[in-house]
């Protein structure tokens, strides 16, 4: 059980400074049709005052009764200093009375990679992507040889080409690229006969067809089809392509895949008592933000607080919000500050394996490509696609840029970890005679410091890695291929050929805990959760709606 910390929160003194963000052009624009659609889809992931993850389980618990209905919110890139530096300057009124009203905890650790796809995959699975199968934002698929981008940056998506992307992105993502081996959310409440609702979540997967409308404005221009079809919770809502308030008319920011257009939405429901017993609701405004003007920036933070003082105001007072609903409020992870100077921030692997042949975004495989590319902001994943290299020597090279905090891949049914500043290699898998606070057995070898690792009378302690050996093992099973994975040290971001760049800004994806760690704030139940890992949070949601 943790302690609730308000006086804590809104006392906390102003010591945190602005950051800017940085861009760079890369290429032409093709057709302004193809960047709207491009940018309008884009998405990316208690108590003590120190940044230190606790090891031990902690329960959430309140003094009222559970409230019949559960309302979700994700707050993309939501973080305990702004959000507290937000609150004692009186800029974010609304999260400042969930948070008297509830609990707190600024803790919750995500999935990994730290972005947004495979964290919401992570939520509405309650699995880590060895099972879901959403390895990140941008992964090669080895089956269809090419690159997955689910929107990366427009001009990564303008290469691969709008069309492939559309039909990654509204399509196959939800349909067929998370694993019809695990259960959603959505899918497990039907079942048990619970109505549940889906506003602007990047993963809705769920038991009801929907056809998504793609706009004119977009399909003639591009090509695209006028719809797709796809399966969702029983009310779905993703923008302009399907909606239920038709008088919704937040579309012209990335065509309603903004905070305002999610407001408005619950704000429908429940005008019109039509709120089911689940919904999830994803307001992405503050991620961009961050991105571009850093961790510390508050003006996310004030805009979505505006949209959650709409939504509270169709109550008689903000008081009666809380007598029937229950309110669970989270960050999906953390943005780190990314240096300024581009020279030294940003990693081009490119140039650092400029020794082989990789392959370009708008190209299809051919047998001189050696290697794949995809960058995740904060980690990338290497790709051996030629049979004629070494993966060992992939790492040699990797090993001498400072910058890298360190590589892993898969050897047989061991995982290996190496550093270019500490000696040897770090060696994990399932099941052995250590264990750690979630009940995890391992089975290490090697050199541990490499993730932080420390051991007290066989129980692994996690450092700068939250859950470091689970996180890392799910990445690394994701996917089928013979890859790396490379994990930046705090201040700098990977590139590719057409990356996105955030000097002097914030960028995350790493398995660092300054990308991994989130708040969240829950109100109106009693009901305790094991741990506080967004992977642990479905079961704890299944078990509030039996």
């Amino acid at each position: 059980m943790f302690h609730i910390e308000i006086e804590e929160i809104v006392k906390t003194k102003s010591r945190i400074k602005m950051m800017n963000l940085e861009g760079e052009m890369i290429m032409r624009f093709r057709s302004i049709f193809i960047i709207f659609l491009s940018i309008l889809l884009m998405s990316c992931s208690f108590n003590s005052d120190n940044h230190e993850v606790k090891d031990n389980p902690i329960a959430i618990q309140m003094k009222n009764q559970t409230s019949p209905k559960i309302v979700f919110l994700t707050i993309d890139s939501l973080m305990d200093e702004p959000l507290k530096k937000a609150i004692q300057e009186n800029k974010a009124p609304a999260l400042e009375f969930f948070i008297k009203n509830g609990q707190y905890h600024k803790n919750l650790i995500s999935s990994y990679p730290t972005m947004s796809v495979t964290i919401d995959s992570s939520l509405i699975t309650g699995t880590y992507p060895e099972q879901h199968k959403i390895p990140g934002l941008v992964w090669y698929d080895e089956d269809e040889k090419r690159i997955i981008n689910y929107g990366n940056g427009w001009f990564e998506i303008l290469k691969i080409g709008a069309t492939q992307f559309a039909e990654d992105a509204l399509y196959q993502f939800n349909n067929i690229d998370l694993s019809p081996q695990v259960e959603t959310l959505h899918e497990v409440l039907d079942k048990r006969g619970k109505v549940t609702a889906s506003i602007n979540a990047i993963i809705y997967r769920g038991n009801y067809e929907h056809t998504l409308n793609i706009p004119k404005i977009i399909s003639k221009p591009t090509g695209l089809p006028d719809q797709y079809n796809t399966f969702g919770p029983k009310i779905l809502s993703l923008g302009a392509f399907i909606r239920q308030d038709e008088n919704n008319l937040h579309l012209l920011n990335r065509l309603g895949l903004n905070d305002a257009f999610s407001a408005q939405e619950l704000k429908y429901m429940l005008e019109n008592d039509t709120l089911p017993d689940f919904t999830i609701l994803y307001f992405p405004g503050n991620d961009n933000t961050v991105h571009k003007k850093g961790p510390m920036t508050t003006k996310g933070i004030e805009e979505v607080d505006k949209q959650l003082q709409e939504v509270l105001n169709v109550f008689p007072s903000w008081k009666n919000a809380l007598d029937h609903i229950v309110w669970i409020i989270i960050g999906d992870s953390e943005q780190s500050k990314v240096k300024r100077d581009k020279e030294n921030a940003l990693i081009d692997l490119r140039e650092v394996l400029s020794d082989y042949h990789i392959l370009k975004l708008n190209e299809s495989v051919s047998k001189e490509d050696e290697l794949v590319i995809t960058a995740n902001e904060r980690m990338a994943y290497i790709y051996k696609i030629s049979k004629d290299i070494s993966l060992q020597d992939v790492i040699s090279k990797l090993q001498k840029d400072e910058r890298i905090a360190w590589i892993a891949w898969k050897e047989n049914d061991m995982m290996q970890v190496k550093s270019g500043n500490l000696d040897g290699v770090f060696q994990f898998k399932k099941e052995g005679d250590f264990k750690d606070a979630y009940n995890q057995t391992w089975f290490i070898k090697g050199n541990r410091s490499i993730l932080d690792l420390t051991i007290n009378q066989n129980q692994i302690e996690y450092g700068d890695y939250p859950d470091a050996l689970a996180r890392l093992y799910g990445a690394l099973h994701s996917h089928k291929g013979d890859f790396l994975i490379v994990d930046a040290k705090p201040g700098y971001e990977f590139i590719g050929e057409s990356s996105p760049q955030h000097t002097g800004g914030g960028a995350h994806g790493s398995l660092h805990k300054d990308d991994s760690l989130a708040p969240i704030i829950v109100t109106g139940t009693n009901k305790s959760i094991d741990h506080i890992r967004i992977v642990d949070l479905k079961k704890w949601i299944l078990d509030l709606l039996r």
